[in-house]
């Protein structure tokens, strides 16, 4: 192997050990206590009366994090005066608690240290509709008091579950975001979660899915493999994105 190549292979493999310190840095400790307060994404409601949907990932608390992110939906119909944060959590579900939490904090907070990235915002008019939809589809979710880390269903599902049934999101979920190829009741074919493409998935443990957002991608036991042709990127296990953002 020559040299450039073999720098090449060596920064590839460097990026998801930099990744998985810098999660397990941030688990170290009483993690519960990290930073929650707002990442200043989401617009003042006081401020903006239009109609808001937005849809976020953080890296997960702990080990997990290493491996995969949470995501969760916020929605604000025109002229409310505060959001409505839609997430799937397993925290109390073996004793009871719903899997589906509503209003646990606010709508672009910090998930336990890690600022979130904002995958969806979207504003103005025709968005009422999508935020009625967004509620339609949260009320139909079909796992409301299950919850599975691995392969799901767990709060990657619910908000892949989201999008399938509300396709004007357009929303691309990132590789990381194991469990989005859990698809509902088993079903080995579906739709990506941004409505724009087909998959076929073994109950989330394997699969192939092709899309004009999400490219091709390459489920091998929950971890995503793959190519953004829309936006060149590569698709990777631990990392999510190489390329443009």
């Amino acid at each position: 192997m020559t040299r450039p190549r073999a720098a090449r292979w060596l920064c590839v493999l460097a990026v998801p050990a930099l990744v998985g310190c810098a999660v397990l840095e941030r688990a170290r400790g009483d993690w519960w206590a990290l930073d929650r307060g707002p990442s200043g994404q989401a617009p003042d409601p006081a401020a903006t009366p239009e109609a808001v949907v937005q849809v976020y990932a953080a890296r997960a608390v702990s080990w997990r994090g290493v491996f995969a992110v949470h995501t969760w939906i916020a929605v604000k119909a025109r002229g409310a005066a505060a959001y409505t944060r839609y997430e799937v959590l397993g925290w109390g579900v073996d004793r009871g608690a719903p899997a589906v939490r509503v209003n646990r904090t606010g709508p672009d907070n910090h998930w336990f240290g890690d600022r979130p990235e904002k995958l969806v915002d979207l504003r103005g008019d025709g968005v009422d509709a999508i935020v009625a939809k967004v509620e339609a589809a949260v009320a139909a979710y079909p796992y409301p008091s299950s919850y599975r880390t691995w392969p799901g269903p767990n709060s990657n599902t619910f908000t892949a579950w989201v999008g399938r049934e509300v396709p004007a999101l357009r929303l691309t979920l990132p590789p990381t975001a194991i469990g989005k190829d859990y698809l509902a009741g088993g079903a080995l074919a579906g739709t990506t979660p941004s409505g724009t493409g087909v998959q076929l998935s073994l109950f989330g443990l394997g699969g192939l899915a092709v899309g004009w957002e999400e490219g091709i991608e390459l489920n091998v036991l929950t971890l995503n493999f793959g190519v953004d042709l829309k936006r060149p990127a590569l698709k990777l296990p631990f990392v999510g994105r190489l390329g443009a953002p």
